[in-house]
Formats: C-alpha cells, structure tokens, sequence
C-alpha cells in the first residue's frame, strides 16, 4: 500500500524536489502551505495534481495537529522555516518562533496525532557558524553566528530530546549549502546566476555583493532531498552531515558564473558594505562520510555542473524579456 507523505514548506526549493522524488516513489504526498492571499506555488504548479496541499502555520499548533490527522502521514519532512538568515537578524523573534519553537509545535502534532510517524528536521550548516574544527562533522561543536543558526540549534536539540524521550524516530539532516535553478532569488548564488542573465541580455549593469572571500560547501538540492527521504528509510534514527566535501569561495562561484555567459566578472561586480552580515561565516565544509557509509548516499551533481545548470535557467528565463527591451 502507498505511504503517505507530509511536507511542510513543500513551495519551497527543497520541497518542490522531495515532493517530485516521493511522487515518483509511489507516495500520497501532501504539502503544508500557509494561507496567503496570493499563493505562492510556482515551485510545485507541474505537480500541483499529485500532491494534496493542507493550510496550516508552524505558528499555529492546532492547525499542524489537523494536518497531521488529515494526512495520517507515515513520514513528516518538516522543511518550513524562515530561512534566510540575513532576515534574521531584521525578524530575530519571528525566526525564533518559525524555526525554533516551530519544530516543537510540528514534534507534538506527530506525537499526539501519529507517534509512530517518522519526522525528517532540516538541519542546516550554519550550526556550526564559527567552526571550531574543518570538516566539519556530526560531532563537531555548535556556535552559530546568527538568529537563524541559533534557532536551528534549538531545534536539532529538541529533536534529539523528543527521540531519547519518547522514542520517537526524528532524524536531523545537517545540510550544507544546496542550490539549483529553483534557489530564492535573494540567496546569493541565485543573486548572481541571475544577474549574469540580466547583465548578459543587457536588463542591468552590474552586481553587487559583500564578502566575496566566504566559502561554502555547494551542492544540488536535487542530489539532497534523496538524502533525507534515505534517513526516513533506516531502522535507526540519526543525524547526518549531508555536503559535498567541497569548498568553494563566492568569488570563484562569480567567476565560474560569469564564465559561463562569456563575460569577465571584474566588469561589472561592485563589492557593497551593506551586505556583509553583523557576524560573517567565513568558511563552511562538510564531511558527508557517515551518509555515504549508512545511508549509501553520494552527491551527483558537482560544482560547475551547478553554477552551469543555475546559469543556463536563468539565461533562458530573462531571454523573452530582454526581447521586449
């Protein structure tokens, strides 16, 4: 019999992927979107058929434990956040309670509706923040450098707490930085793939960014929702580092980004203090060994693959509007 899926923050770039790989399983997916005037959908309209989509609020208790009375979901991703964290520093107390106390309120809608549901926790890099060991892996120490980072400490502790306590099977998924094509535009490698477009089809003049000299572990979205769905998959609960093993400078993501279009980056790329963050993560690079070993779980797509893939949507997207120009 088909297995029921609940996705929160299914609009979202990750949940789109994990909702057209559980799709494809064979699942009942159902996705929790949260009640706008004009729904945000544009992720998920080419599934938009095969999912079941549930209005509720990481915010709200009873409208989670609802969703999960509805869907009697044998697996919940929880992957709704505000997660943007230079928004976290404008909307700290929001951020605390969407994507800290949201996994409590989220933890105890399956323990109370369906205990025996496994919960998938979006983790996330910035964890680690100022890293007190490269690689970093499941052991290393926490020290988050923003509200957003901090939350999400919050919330991987819960998970664990709520797993020792009641038994519950919650996985954490520590992911490092994944893009692709369906990336939000205000995260800084969209920023730039789409810039490069606007800047190739002659829509803009130049670019500008903070801290050029940050590193990040970059993979394929695509490549790490398969990630999550194996953890739900093992007899066993646990955390995972999912990354690349891979650093890589935003400078050289311009440079490769740039490339791509055929133009020299150092024409048209402004170095602006306004976006350099309170408290900048320098550099962010994960061990994915533990997930290859347990999970048999490796990243496809690597580094120019995906600034190229990145590039090439958005070079395609702005061309019927640099036509009317």
């Amino acid at each position: 019999m088909a297995k029921n899926a609940l996705i929160t923050g299914i609009t979202g770039q990750d949940g789109s992927y994990l909702a057209e790989l559980l799709y494809n399983k064979g699942y009942n997916v159902y996705g929790l979107v949260r009640r706008l005037s004009t729904p945000n959908t544009s992720r998920i309209d080419h599934i938009l058929n095969n999912v079941e989509l549930l209005q509720g609020d990481l915010t709200d208790q009873s409208s989670l434990s609802e969703a999960m009375r509805i869907a009697q979901p044998e697996e919940v991703y929880n992957l709704a956040a505000q997660s943007f964290v230079g928004t976290s520093w404008n909307q700290p107390v929001h951020t605390g309670d969407v994507t800290g106390l949201g996994v409590v309120r989220v933890l105890e809608a399956v323990r109370h509706v369906v205990p025996d549901a496994r919960v998938y926790q979006a983790s996330s890099s910035e964890m680690f923040g100022k890293v007190q060991e490269t690689p970093q892996t499941e052991d290393t120490k926490f020290y988050p450098r923003s509200p957003y980072g901090v939350a999400k400490v919050y919330a991987y502790w819960t998970c664990v707490n709520y797993r020792e306590s009641y038994g519950m099977h919650i996985s954490n998924g520590i992911l490092f930085n994944h893009e692709s094509p369906r990336r939000g535009i205000e995260f800084v490698t969209r920023k730039i793939t789409d810039s490069v477009a606007r800047i190739y089809h002659g829509l803009e003049s130049e670019l500008r960014l903070g801290n050029l000299d940050a590193k990040r572990d970059w993979g394929f979205a695509g490549d790490y929702v398969d990630a999550m769905w194996r953890m739900l998959q093992q007899d066993e609960p646990g955390d995972y580092v999912i990354a690349t093993g891979e650093t890589h400078s935003v400078e050289e993501f311009v440079q490769e980004a740039f490339s791509i279009a055929g133009l020299d980056w150092k024409k048209y790329v402004v170095v602006d203090p306004k976006f350099v963050r309170p408290a900048e993560v320098q550099l962010l690079l994960g061990d994915p060994s533990k997930a290859k070993k347990v999970l048999g779980w490796e990243p496809k797509v690597h580094f120019k693959e995906l600034v190229k893939m990145m590039v090439e949507a958005d070079l395609e997207r702005l061309e019927p509007v640099s036509r009317k120009h």
